[in-house]
């Protein structure tokens, strides 16, 4: 299974991580006219990550954005992703000794942003609170982090804890005397990655036990005053404080039952894998143990029970015993709860790609117990080819974008929110998949109007040219309109071709539901340029920050929808510049099988916007 990024080098500069900068605002009007089908739609697009500066890396790099809505206040939007602008100006000597912009003293720097916006995505609020940064290092010096502005969630270093990323967001209702309403307002829940202060990692584990755990923030009833007020949120709660100390939580969604005629109404539901690295499981291609999670709160978050609801299956002993990873928890309007997740296939056994498979489960007493997992369907994992020397599967050529989570479910369902009234629970379900071969990848979209019972023959949604790398759905409350968002290589495979571009877009579509919940015809909402002519919208100029040979985009995109409108976030490269010298050593390193150091010094050597990834949106609100 796939162990992202808390197996890369240097782990410990991994847990620490983004920060922030000063609020702004910041609103972009886009009349887009691109048209996939029929006519189209009018769409405003802007940056989320307005708090995050341009010319410095890797405090410019964002990525894995997430996004929610409030069911009752609909003009309310709150997204979330990893944000590196809290760490230090990318060091010289750990730049062309280790090959990485990382530094000694981002260890215990926050990585998980946070911003609102009240005008249905039109515009966005990132706030600037206080924690622990190194934004102001130098970068030809040793230097130390210290308390200062942040752009990150509060209260984790007070708390002596660190926000580690995959960001998730929700939003539910309030509970008055044990009694959740919507007329007691609105409770924002943002889930991350969380590890111990200092160092992100440790072992053992002063603050909970596992050495990556899950934190949940909230916030009540935000408004463009409140958000700027640190003392407005609280304390962020560890989920699950019974796992080994050898386990770590990886990749976890969380939801709200957000509808009030459900018998759980306002129950608050996470899943995630926990890799419990004590060594692999024997046999071929055996892989650590991985058990899928589920953890649920009955308080408005402030206490969590969990339970694992499938088995740590990794054995590699037969094809789809490589453990499940990516999973997506919705509610319908009755309250039942649905788990999505990929299975695996094992690659030692069948080779690349892999034909793994959409899996559910489902819970009708509130996520007390599920039952058996159930296939959905059969998918093709766009895994065609492993980089030899960082060893992760790539989309658009050596030292490519990732592909981990390209074909893992993303699950949305008309629950009638917020009242239930007009539901039809129609479920939805994106992913990128593989096709036929490298170039034949497309998003691919199925539908079930019974409960997951039987689905619709998938159908490819991608525009024409596009290699999705990740995509997402959202369907309507009344199920009457759908969208779906994805970000996309538009080039063929590179191979070891480091000079020609690889252009890179995002795309929102929109169709209204038609006969048998099937979309009516697709219309283009954004389609982001791929003019890389000035060296932009090129997945060259990207970078994970802590590993200058390999690209990086992320894992996953998000889309919303409500009764008038649907809102979309994903990484974009718009701003992103392609360096020479990166390239030149990314190509050297190829040729090696290994980091051909001494590498460049991306301040230095490269445009200042090299790797400046943002946190793009598009709403048709």
């Amino acid at each position: 299974m796939r162990r992202r990024e808390r197996d890369e080098p240097r782990a410990s500069a991994l847990a620490r991580r983004m920060g922030e900068m000063p609020m702004h605002r910041f609103s972009a009007f886009v009349t887009v006219v691109a048209c996939m089908l029929f006519a189209a739609v009018p769409a405003i697009a802007g940056n989320v990550s307005v708090g995050s500066p341009s010319g410095t890396t890797p405090q410019n790099h964002q990525n894995e954005p997430a996004v929610a809505v409030d069911a009752n206040h609909p003009n309310v939007l709150v997204a979330g992703w990893n944000d590196f602008v809290d760490w230090a100006p990318c060091p010289q000597a750990d730049a062309t000794t280790f090959g990485t912009c990382a530094d000694p003293a981002d260890d215990g720097v926050g990585l998980s942003a946070v911003a609102f916006s009240f005008d249905r995505g039109h515009s966005w609020i990132q706030p600037r609170y206080t924690g622990w940064t190194a934004a102001d290092c130098n970068p030809t010096a040793t230097c130390a982090a210290h308390e200062g502005p942040i752009n990150t969630l509060p209260w984790y270093y007070e708390n002596r804890l660190v926000s580690s990323g995959d960001p998730a967001v929700a939003v539910g209702p309030i509970a008055v005397n044990g009694q959740f309403s919507w007329s007691n307002g609105s409770r924002v829940y943002y889930a991350n990655l969380t590890g111990a202060w200092p160092s992100g990692f440790a072992f053992p584990n002063p603050e909970f036990h596992g050495f990556l755990g899950v934190g949940v923030s909230r916030i009540d009833n935000p408004t463009p005053t409140s958000v700027l007020n640190k003392a407005s949120w609280k304390p962020p709660v560890i989920v699950n404080t019974k796992t080994g100390q050898t386990a770590f939580e990886d990749k976890e969604q969380i939801w709200a039952d957000n509808v009030g005629t459900s018998p759980f109404f306002g129950r608050v539901y996470l899943c995630n894998p926990e890799f419990r690295s004590n060594g692999r499981h024997p046999g071929l291609g055996g892989n650590f143990p991985a058990p899928l999670t589920f953890s649920y709160s009955t308080d408005g978050g402030d206490s969590w029970s969990t339970k694992q609801i499938a088995p740590a299956g990794t054995t590699g002993k037969g094809p789809t015993l490589w453990g499940l990873s990516g999973c997506t928890v919705r509610t319908d309007s009755h309250g039942v709860v649905y788990v999505f997740a990929e299975m695996f296939e094992n690659p030692t056994l069948v080779g690349l790609p892999t034909h793994g498979f959409h899996v559910m489960f489902t819970s009708t007493d509130g996520g007390r117990s599920f039952g058996k997992q159930q296939i959905v369907r059969q998918i093709t994992d766009p895994c065609f080819v492993v980089d030899p020397v960082y060893g992760r599967c790539v989309m658009d050529g050596f030292a490519g974008a990732r592909t981990d989570l390209s074909a893992a479910p993303s699950v949305d369902i008309a629950n009638g929110a917020p009242t239930g009234a007009g539901a039809t629970n129609e479920i939805v379900d994106a992913w990128a998949d593989g096709g036929s071969n490298i170039n034949d990848n497309k998003t691919l979209l199925s539908w079930s109007l019974n409960g997951g019972t039987t689905w619709s023959t998938a159908a490819t949604v991608s525009l024409a040219g596009d290699r999705p790398l990740y995509g997402a759905p959202a369907i309507s409350p009344t199920g009457d309109r759908m969208y779906v968002v994805y970000e996309a290589d538009t080039a063929p495979w590179r191979g070891a071709d480091m000079t020609s571009p690889r252009p890179y877009h995002g795309v929102f579509l929109t169709a209204p539901v038609g006969a048998g919940g099937a979309p009516a015809g697709w219309s283009t909402v954004y389609n982001g340029s791929t003019d890389t002519s000035a060296g932009h919208n090129d997945l060259r100029g990207t970078y994970p920050g802590h590993d200058i040979y390999q690209e990086r985009v992320g894992d996953y995109v998000y889309a919303v929808a409500t009764a008038s409108y649907g809102a979309a976030v994903w990484t974009d490269a718009q701003n992103a510049t392609v360096c020479g010298p990166v390239q030149a050593y990314r190509a050297a390193s190829l040729a090696a099988g290994e980091l051909a150091l001494p590498a460049p010094w991306p301040l230095a050597m490269c445009p200042a916007t090299f790797g400046n990834t943002d946190t793009w949106s598009a709403t048709t609100g």
